[in-house]
């Protein structure tokens, strides 16, 4: 069988996401890069993979996939271990709690951190830009009120989701990962101990460390 294929950049939030689920089943795969800079997301080759013109696209022998929490679902499904399933838990109502916390991740947290991480990472070291300030504080305020909530659910499980890792905490990784060194959100996990913990825990996975490793320092 041959290796599916990420299409994407090494640094991507969207592709680390994609990649760390192949990582945590052992599915073989191949990464090929999509330069942004020359505009290569948006070449007819890979707008037939991706027709919005973005980061990952996915492919499995004639699948093609794209929306990387759409691409992990996929990958946890297709190759998940008999022990091990980080879509469902082991009952419908854990299976519904990773769907609540995914939506969370998606609609809540993501909205508030990846504009800090666009802000202070992205657009002076690829752009030579200048970081906008307000953007990050205004944002900062945004994700010190999420973490409030995900502060009292992780003093009740020690994950999202309940007490098993699942999809809904992974899918946390790639941005937090590019963005915890940036004195702002490092502020705000380390004032609330039980994220700090539940991060730590995350950081700490074989899979974890694996992607982590491969990642320009």
């Amino acid at each position: 069988m041959a290796p599916v294929k990420v299409f994407a950049p090494v640094v991507s939030p969207a592709a680390i996401r994609v990649i760390l689920c192949l990582e945590e089943v052992g599915a073989e795969y191949e990464r090929v890069n999509i330069d942004l800079a020359t505009g290569e997301h948006k070449s007819p080759a890979h707008v037939a993979r991706n027709p919005f013109g973005q980061v990952p696209a996915f492919q499995d022998g004639d699948l093609v996939l794209f929306e990387s929490r759409a691409i992990g679902r996929y990958v946890l499904s297709k190759f998940k271990s008999s022990n091990v399933d980080l879509l469902h838990g082991s009952s419908l109502e854990e299976s519904a709690m990773v769907d609540v916390w995914l939506e969370v991740e998606a609609q809540q947290y993501d909205k508030a951190i990846s504009p800090i991480f666009v802000q202070a990472v992205v657009i002076p070291l690829f752009f030579g830009g200048t970081t906008d300030a307000k953007v990050v504080e205004e944002n900062s305020e945004k994700l010190g009120k999420v973490l409030d909530v995900y502060e009292a659910r992780l003093s009740k499980t020690k994950y999202l989701a309940g007490d098993f890792f699942s999809f809904a905490d992974l899918s946390h990784y790639p941005v937090t990962h590019l963005s915890i060194k940036i004195p702002q959100v490092a502020a705000l996990f380390e004032a609330r101990p039980h994220v700090k913990a539940w991060w730590e825990s995350l950081a700490s996975r074989p899979a974890s460390k694996k992607v982590a490793a491969g990642l320009p320092q």
